[in-house]
């Protein structure tokens, strides 16, 4: 097992490309597809906690958990999963193959020996297909790994890369370059760092991006050649739970230079809540920001989709939340009205079509236990660029548990359009996985109960 370091300022994080590779183990196989349930901070109410359920597909603040090859017509995903006996996170990688509508039995990269969702995986694949699995842990109590698959387009044998430590890892590889790799640090708070490799075995130093008094959580996406992050700040002295705030940058040189959305250069690390890359301050408005997505339409412009709330408790008290897009029409941000939910960590993602049209497919439906974590899924269209919106079909109803956490996977193949999982808000349960078409015509549930080696997903709307 191959450990990093943190090493001195100058310095390289070098694993020697010369060295013995790491030895490459074929994974074992699991009989069916079940996610993690996972619980934050009891509230001692009708509520039970600030927010819970099934996250196979948290956090919000990671990403991507899905990506689409063309080369091979499949959907690579991972997942935070969990075995029969036992709420332990396994971390799972599999693969839907859209020329015969089926799966593989997942495979199981590692177990994380813990219940925390927010250590749940991340993936991506480089210009040969190899399929990188970027394994993290939330602080530093945990290892956190990266693995990369022996075999291009395939998930049945990793080797082990790199044992160190980061949360909240966005893995971006960028086309003839190598991988730009931002990412959480703990230290007084979190840190947004960064971290560039031409392979994946020789990673330079962390760079920090931003460390706004307690910290940051961060979205981020790609562009051509452009990485942008979209991060709020974690104001003192509490913290998280007055996450406040919507600032932008992006790179488009692989982090040599940091700018703002209009191409004004920001010097890193940003420690100031006032600084240059500020779009929204909710601070002036005494709201709380929850980010849930960032994409980029047809000219190239960010779309920023966000909640905010009046306070960080479940239940009516702080409800409905409105939901937001925030668009740069190439001179000014452009706010809109969405749509509202019931809770905070209700998340969905924004998906912007070749004609222009805009979909959100999110919670925001009440579910089985209303003003808890999720909902009932939904999806809506916009063909005025965020101005209004319409109800396009209903994607889940008369559920048996909330749904929530519908994620967007990178070059979305209309067939595996979002993928999303659902679990009880109240108390542990089991926990189911789905996705859904571009159209959603309809629902497919991934088989919680294989016999043989491959299967089809079940439609369940």
């Amino acid at each position: 097992m191959r450990h990093l370091n943190m090493l001195s300022a100058g310095s390289l994080l070098i694993l020697l490309a010369g060295a013995a590779a790491p030895d490459a183990t074929a994974q074992p196989k699991d009989d069916g597809y079940r996610g993690i349930w996972y619980s934050n901070q009891p509230s001692k109410d009708e509520y039970g906690y600030k927010y819970s359920g099934g996250f196979a597909t948290y956090p919000q603040q990671q990403l991507p958990c899905a990506i689409y090859a063309r080369e091979v017509n499949k959907t690579f995903f991972c997942y935070g999963g969990r075995s029969r006996e036992k709420n332990e996170l396994l971390h799972m990688v599999s693969c839907f193959d859209h020329s015969t509508g089926l799966v593989p039995r997942p495979t199981i990269l590692l177990n994380k020996k813990t219940d925390d969702a927010h250590d749940n995986p991340t993936i991506m694949l480089d210009d040969a297909g190899h399929v990188w699995i970027f394994s993290a842990a939330h602080g530093t109590a945990r290892p956190s790994w990266m693995h990369r698959s022996t075999k291009p387009w395939s998930v049945d044998e990793f080797e082990q890369i790199l044992e160190t430590n980061f949360s909240y890892a966005h893995p971006w590889w960028m086309p003839g370059k190598g991988f730009l790799f931002l990412h959480t640090r703990y230290k007084a708070g979190r840190g947004l760092f960064w971290m560039t490799s031409a392979d994946g075995r020789r990673w330079n130093e962390p760079q920090s991006l931003a460390h706004i008094e307690m910290g940051d959580y961060q979205l981020t996406w790609r562009h051509g050649n452009r990485l942008a992050s979209v991060f709020d700040f974690h104001p003192k002295p509490v913290g998280l739970n007055e996450r406040s705030n919507i600032y932008y940058v992006e790179t488009c040189d692989f982090c040599r230079t940091w700018t703002t959305v209009a191409g004004v250069p920001v010097t890193a690390p940003l420690l100031d809540a006032k600084n240059p890359a500020l779009v929204l301050d909710s601070r002036a408005e005494k709201k709380l920001v929850y980010l849930k997505d960032l994409n980029f339409d047809a000219a190239g412009h960010p779309v920023i989709l966000y909640l905010t709330t009046t306070g960080y408790e479940s239940g009516p008290g702080h409800g409905p939340r409105p939901w937001f897009t925030l668009r740069w029409t190439g001179s000014q941000w452009e706010k809109r009205a969405f749509a509202t939910s019931d809770h905070n960590y209700d998340h969905g993602s924004i998906f912007i079509e070749p004609d222009g049209s805009w979909k959100i497919i999110a919670p925001t439906d009440p579910g089985p236990r209303p003003w808890t974590t999720g909902g009932e899924m939904v999806m809506w269209q916009s063909t005025d660029r965020g101005t209004t919106w319409s109800r396009m079909k209903q994607l889940t109803r008369d559920s048996r548990f909330n749904h929530t956490y519908a994620r967007r996977p990178v070059n979305a193949h209309p067939g595996f359009y979002a993928f999303w999982a659902d679990g009880d808000t109240l108390g542990p349960s089991e926990s189911r996985l789905y996705f859904t078409d571009r159209d959603g015509s309809q629902v497919w549930r991934l088989p919680e109960k294989m016999k043989g080696d491959f299967t089809a997903p079940e439609v369940v709307r």
